[in-house]
């Protein structure tokens, strides 16, 4: 009997929550959030429902974790959020345009890899804002706002408007990937873009005269410099006069 419960002891403390987190991510990446379930969680780690219990409440409390570990990993790419605080800091020597926009980066790359993300952003943002993942992205990037210059009015202005651009943009991207792989993987990127800009081209050019000219550029775009366009857009405006 003493064996026994030595046994399940190890194997409770092996059952941490990082790895139960770190389970229902690969699960939402594979099979999306109608897919977590505490069975499947169970099927994944080869334990019982009452070991996963034991660390994590519900699913709202495990998406919730999910969320969280992932941000946290996006954003240690960024600059430290105390770079604008801490001269002595390496990431100090970017500027904080630089910074902002490898925040941006670090959010966009993150929400499409993992597509689920872009919905649970969203949700912690209305839902639970005084919660740890709303605080932190403004923070990652509110840093950087306050070091601009931004008067302190409008601080909250302009970081809501970058976070807002931000997962806007990356929300989108992800769900332009994920319409990209129901077409089939026979269906390149270049190929769809083509047949989309070959569409927008026959358009009627008395209704459609703007969306004609453009669509080289749609033929032709890159993600990632696009994205960045629009944050360059958005501190352009900031940091005017």
């Amino acid at each position: 009997m003493a064996t026994s419960t030595r046994r399940s002891s190890r194997r409770t403390e092996a059952l941490s929550r990082e790895r139960i987190v770190d389970a229902a991510v690969e699960l939402l990446d594979t099979v999306g959030e109608g897919g977590l379930t505490f069975r499947a969680l169970t099927e994944r780690l080869a334990t019982g429902p009452g070991a996963i219990y034991w660390h994590v409440a519900n699913k709202e409390e495990l998406l919730g974790a999910a969320t969280e570990g992932v941000l946290a990993a996006a954003l240690a790419l960024a600059p430290s959020e105390t770079a604008a605080d801490s001269p002595d800091s390496r990431a100090s020597a970017e500027s904080p345009q630089d910074g902002i926009r490898a925040v941006g980066l670090g959010l966009f790359d993150a929400v499409g890899k993992h597509p689920w993300l872009a919905a649970q952003l969203a949700t912690q943002l209305a839902r639970s804002p005084w919660g740890r993942v709303t605080p932190r992205i403004f923070e990652s990037i509110g840093r950087h706002v306050r070091a601009l210059g931004v008067p302190e009015a409008g601080w909250f202005t302009a970081t809501s408007v970058l976070v807002h651009y931000i997962l806007g943009a990356a929300g989108q991207n992800a769900a332009n990937i994920a319409s990209g792989r129901a077409l089939g993987p026979g269906v390149d990127r270049p190929e769809f873009l083509d047949s989309v800009a070959r569409a927008w081209e026959e358009l009627d050019p008395e209704d459609y005269p703007f969306t004609r000219a453009a669509a080289s550029g749609l033929r032709d775009h890159d993600d990632h410099e696009q994205f960045l366009a629009g944050i360059d857009l958005v501190l352009a405006g900031l940091t005017a006069g």
